[in-house]
């Protein structure tokens, strides 16, 4: 039977609009209290070296909201010994790992836990030692999977940035095998007994699409609903994504 397919909000971009002015507006808390009632099932949120969207105080409110409402909160964070002591102190139920750069516009590809198992590995540990489901962001790679399994991850996340590019720049034929890839990469990852999440870039469309993947129990979308509530509103924008993952997932039973 098809596991539910669960939607993370994450609401970075809030934070960057609020950044942009400085002061306290428009608050990513109240974003995600609006998420959650208009059917996000958590919330995401990547707190960078640089700081430039989320804050350290975003997390302690985030934490703190989400604990009163009994929803997770997905902390995304580089592998570094500062944003593991973050999440060490406040042990949320979700951790996302993944590569960071600080020129980066935004994540830029997959973690290489195949090259970086030493140092990821006992991260992964102390984080699940604490109560965190650990998940990894990586590419739809088999050798990335094979040693997301290894390291000893619950989670992986697998990086939909190239397969939504190339459907938006209408290449067919190259989205099509490279989601055909990702249906792979995902059926490699439950085999091996690891839960499936996908994201990056996700629209309507994509979202659709990847909720077609039986393997797939969620989807973690940030920039394309903040975007589009410029237009529609938060609550409307959440409502229709809901509606295009529940129209993805029917054609599993079709």
């Amino acid at each position: 039977m098809t596991r539910p397919l669960r939607l993370g909000v994450n609401i970075d971009h809030v934070a960057t609009v609020r950044n942009a002015r400085g002061g306290d507006l428009p608050d990513p808390v109240r974003a995600a209290e609006m998420a959650l009632g208009a059917g996000a099932d958590g919330i995401t949120a990547h707190l960078r070296e640089d700081r430039r969207h989320i804050s350290d105080q975003d997390i302690e409110r985030l934490s703190e909201l989400l604990g009163r409402q009994k929803r997770p909160l997905n902390l995304e964070m580089a592998v570094t010994e500062e944003m593991v002591a973050i999440a060490l102190r406040h042990r949320p139920p979700a951790v996302c790992l993944v590569p960071e750069r600080r020129e980066e516009r935004t994540t830029e590809g997959g973690l290489d836990v195949a090259g970086g198992h030493n140092w990821i590995t006992p991260a992964v540990a102390r984080l699940r030692d604490a109560g965190s489901r650990v998940s990894l962001f990586i590419a739809a790679d088999r050798p990335q999977i094979e040693a997301a399994a290894r390291a000893g991850a619950q989670v992986v996340e697998l990086h939909t940035g190239a397969y939504c590019d190339l459907l938006r720049d209408g290449e067919e034929e190259a989205a099509a095998e490279t989601l055909q890839a990702l249906r792979d990469s995902a059926a490699l990852a439950a085999d091996l007994g690891l839960e499936v999440h996908a994201g990056h870039g996700l629209d309507f469309e994509t979202a659709a699409h990847l909720a077609s993947v039986p393997e797939v129990v969620e989807l973690n979308i940030g920039h394309f609903l903040i975007g589009e509530a410029i237009f529609v509103g938060l609550e409307a924008a959440i409502v229709r994504m809901r509606a295009a993952m529940d129209a993805g997932r029917a054609e599993i039973a079709a």
